[in-house]
């Protein structure tokens, strides 16, 4: 498989060059997100990302019953009828079985890991064969990883290629990838990266894996939403989108909500196009206005530190 001059024409048709410097970045988010939000609309907000996390649970030490512990904890309706379920779980393939049978008639999703999750080093055969497994075990989603290195190696071609057969696999289950920005050392890398995924077939482009130190920013997601953006405004195909990796607080998942829709629009703000990967939000969303009102974004940006290098 190699990755065919059709795409490559249509790579350089659809997306334009991207000229946003970090500081214009960070000055674009600065403004989107200098309005104070109302309370009453904040405890709506809250309320609503209930429905949009993906429950997660990737650790070693993982068993069936914690993860049938995670399926039933997913049950927001069960403590409040007003909640929304949760999206969906995330896990190891191994444990699929285990959340389809505990989620079964209940609307939320299973996904997966797999492909080489969270690294992406080993061969594309392994990968494929992790996928199909999970699927087989009975994963609605399938969240896998971009290879980091071949990308920053410049081998944009076997990048390409490795998703494209990814999605090929996946067949009716959804595709997140997972563009790992943390290790991506410029935006005009995360860029790149976002560009492939869409073209290759990602349903969702996706922040991190949640396994590194440096998880999802403002500044690496609202490159990937500016990508989505224009691939919707060139092709009519909406692109959905899962900052994941370091979210714990309302006041943090409020930041990715407001830049999601002032970006994208209001009608993204729904579970088939965005998530959240978190697994101890949820308990933070669901106790509203007790949150403290610093931890919500009113005067400038407030996220430590940067991703991404100046270009």
């Amino acid at each position: 498989m190699y990755l065919h001059s059709l795409k490559v024409r249509q790579m350089h048709k659809i997306f334009e060059g991207y000229q946003y410097t970090q500081d214009e970045l960070e000055k674009r988010i600065g403004e989107m997100l200098s309005s104070p939000v109302p309370d009453i609309e904040k405890h709506k907000i809250y309320v609503s990302l209930l429905g949009l996390l993906d429950l997660t649970t990737l650790e070693g030490s993982d068993t069936k019953d914690k993860v049938m512990q995670l399926c039933r904890q997913a049950r927001f309706s069960a403590i409040n009828k007003e909640y929304p379920d949760a999206a969906a779980v995330c896990l190891y393939p191994s444990l699929v079985r285990y959340a389809r049978e505990e989620l079964n008639g209940t609307g939320i999703f299973v996904a997966s890991v797999a492909g080489g999750f969270p690294s992406g080093q080993t061969s594309l055969h392994v990968k494929l064969e992790e996928v199909r497994y999970a699927i087989s075990e009975g994963a609605d989603e399938i969240d896998t990883v971009i290879s980091r290195g071949k990308l920053m190696a410049g081998l944009e071609s076997e990048v390409f290629d490795e998703l494209s057969a990814i999605r090929e696999v996946c067949g009716q289950a959804h595709l997140k990838v997972i563009l790992e920005t943390g290790e991506l050392p410029s935006i005009s890398l995360v860029r790149r990266a976002s560009e492939i995924a869409i073209l290759a077939g990602a349903d969702f482009i996706k922040t991190s894996t949640g396994k590194i130190s440096t998880g999802a920013t403002p500044v690496a997601f609202l490159v990937m939403l500016d990508t989505i953006r224009e691939y919707l405004e060139k092709t009519g195909k909406a692109i959905g989108i899962k900052p994941a990796g370091g979210i714990r607080t309302p006041g943090q998942a409020l930041i990715y909500s407001r830049l999601l829709r002032d970006v994208l629009g209001e009608q993204w703000f729904c579970r088939d196009y965005f998530r959240i990967g978190a697994s101890s939000l949820a308990g933070e969303l669901m106790k509203g206005d007790s949150i403290p009102r610093d931890s919500s974004p009113r005067d400038g940006v407030p996220f430590d530190g940067t991703i991404i290098e100046k270009e």
